[in-house]
């Protein structure tokens, strides 16, 4: 694997990222309703969607959080520099709409060491936002990320 990702000391708090954008279709949360098992009507029947508070079919809150988690790894930043995806506190926002344009927008909130010399802990507040910018989901991805040089 290429390390083209960045490493833990160039996390500076404050530091902000967009990602590029992905389409939420139909076959995505019909995707999601058989790998999870979740085929709950309001995501896939047009009928009983219609007579909801949302009018329509909206996709899993889940998937946009897998959604997220995907776009953050298609940005680029931790490839070959991620140790492990540590955690995340998220909250559901508004619906995710089909056929919705959703991205990602990042800040490193905090860094710190780790107890092992070569790798740091990154905290990203995150936002899956609309094509219009507005919010969907937030929270908090918590990373380890490995380091340049070895702390001593």
């Amino acid at each position: 694997m290429t390390e083209t990702g960045l490493y833990w000391e160039a996390f500076e708090p404050g530091r902000r990222f967009e990602t590029e954008r992905r389409r939420i279709e139909d076959a995505d949360v019909r995707g999601f309703a058989e790998l999870t098992g979740d085929r709950n009507p309001l995501h896939l029947d047009d009928a009983y969607a219609r007579a909801s508070v949302f009018g329509e079919r909206v996709a899993h809150g889940l998937l946009g959080t897998s959604v997220a988690a995907g776009l953050l790894n298609r940005s680029g930043l931790t490839r070959g520099t991620l140790v492990a995806f540590l955690g995340l506190s998220w909250d559901f926002v508004a619906p995710i709409r089909l056929g919705t344009d959703v991205g990602l927008r990042l800040e490193v909130t905090g860094t710190r060491p780790s107890s092992k010399p070569d790798r740091g802990l990154v905290e990203l507040g995150a936002e899956l936002v609309d094509e219009a910018g507005a919010v969907l989901q937030r929270g908090t991805f918590k990373l380890l990320v490995r380091r340049r040089t070895v702390a001593r």
